[in-house]
């Protein structure tokens, strides 16, 4: 077991383009020290200038996917140079009658390098993998999807 933590920071300010409410701006402070200022989406008053709670889940979500692909890659012997990912989160009404992430696209692009490099089907056996032991996914109720190619 392990225990992760965070530091969340918010002091009430005006909001910079409605005064008739608060800024929804805060700091989140994670435990290697680094600050991320995070408001809430656009859509619901906050400043386009920061990372989003969504953003955040979405980008957990592609993080630990890769991850895991990583760590499954270099144990079956392949090198890889590089991965990028444009993670899309989808914020919509759930069958509860709330909104909440309901699904995940990953689209991740992988360079790989050295000797052995694997075919198509070889890196859809690693994804799948990734898949079923990334911590994030585990722990939401949205689907997540990968379209590699």
């Amino acid at each position: 077991m392990s225990v992760h933590e965070a530091e969340i920071n918010w002091c009430r300010q005006p909001h910079t383009s409605d005064s008739r409410t608060y800024s929804r701006n805060h700091v989140v402070t994670l435990s290697g020290n680094q600050k991320v200022d995070v408001s809430a989406s656009v859509d619901f008053k906050g400043d386009s200038h920061c990372a989003d709670p969504e953003q955040m889940l979405v980008s957990a979500v592609s993080s630990c996917h890769m991850l895991f692909f990583l760590a499954i890659a270099e144990f079956q012997g392949f090198c890889v140079e590089s991965y990028q990912d444009n993670p899309q989160g989808f914020l919509e009404k759930s069958s509860k009658g709330g909104m909440e992430v309901t699904r995940v696209i990953l689209t991740p692009k992988i360079v790989f390098g050295g000797d052995k490099i694997p075919d198509q089907a070889a890196i859809s056996k690693i994804h799948d993998s990734a898949h079923k032991n990334c911590f994030i996914r585990n722990s939401i109720t949205a689907t997540v999807e990968i379209n590699h190619s």
